[in-house]
């Protein structure tokens, strides 16, 4: 007997990639149970899978920064002093150079992913080695299906941190695959959603609060200098965080880096520029964002 639960969860998270470097990503979660039927006559109660198997992908990946382990371009190692783990990672993005991202953050902060490259089916073998040992004696077997939304008009991919949540959110690279849509004077204005899609493709979002010099870094390398690398530093509930990643993949915003802060940091932003009405409906993830509007 098989049971299934589409649309478990979702995944919102960011990964480190040897051709793009630091990517947003959100990843719908679907399920398939294969075992016998048990005491109550079922596999697993519908709400029993819901709360245990989404807490499990809540606490392994979700908001984590996940870590191609076995890829060449990464060393990590454990700060044992501090309790936090560095990773150091070089990659190789066509027209850029020095493309190097270098971290140091709690433990909790990362995914390790014993693989060259991250993608769907590295994550998937990933988390059916950390679901099979939580499952129940009747149940033999799980499937797991990955899948993006389908976004049949602009996105991007981009990460940011939030020092100030008391939850996930505050790890300093987590991230999300969001679609944007932009109304200019009444009208879907493809052109604009188009611009920003381009503009923030696998984009860091930094708060300028954030930013800090290279000599301000515990996190200390020869690869990286404030002519190159934007750094970022700063202290939340779970811990010390730190961060130095190329310039040319960030934006620098004045505000929090919250979906309500990028919703009114594009419309300031296409205000200043073209004049007019504008509304910005801005996602973060899949099915939830922020609305803005100057009329």
């Amino acid at each position: 007997m098989k049971l299934f639960v589409n649309d478990l969860t979702v995944m919102d998270f960011s990964y480190l990639c040897p051709k793009r470097g630091m990517v947003g990503e959100s990843w719908i979660v679907d399920i398939i149970l294969d075992g016998g039927l048990n005491e109550e006559s079922m596999v697993q109660d519908f709400s029993i899978v819901k709360k245990q198997l989404k807490k499990l992908i809540d606490e392994y990946v979700d908001h984590k920064l996940v870590i191609p382990a076995d890829y060449e371009g990464v060393k990590i190692a454990h700060e044992q002093t501090q309790g936090r783990v560095r990773v150091d990672f070089s990659y190789h993005k066509v027209g850029e150079s020095n493309t190097s991202i270098h971290l140091l953050c709690p433990p909790e902060a990362y995914a390790f992913v014993y693989a060259q490259e991250i993608d769907m089916a590295s994550v998937t073998a990933y988390l059916k080695d950390i679901i099979k040992t939580h499952l129940p004696e009747n149940v033999h077997g799980i499937d797991i299906a990955l899948r993006a939304e389908v976004i049949d008009s602009a996105y991007y991919h981009y990460t940011h941190g939030l020092k100030k949540h008391d939850g996930n959110c505050q790890r300093i690279a987590h991230g999300h695959r969001s679609k944007i849509i932009i109304m200019e004077d009444g009208q879907r204005s493809e052109r604009h959603e188009a611009e920003w899609a381009k503009r923030w493709a696998d984009i860091y979002i930094g708060t300028q609060e954030d930013v800090v010099d290279t000599n301000a870094l515990v996190l200390k390398s020869d690869t990286f200098t404030d002519q190159s690398h934007f750094c970022f530093a700063y202290e939340a509930s779970q811990g010390d965080f730190e961060m130095a990643i190329p310039k040319s993949v960030c934006e620098i915003i004045e505000y929090d880096s919250t979906v309500e802060c990028l919703a009114q940091h594009v419309l300031e932003t296409l205000v200043q520029q073209n004049g007019g009405r504008f509304l910005v409906r801005a996602f973060e993830g899949v099915g939830k964002g922020a609305i803005i509007a100057n009329d």
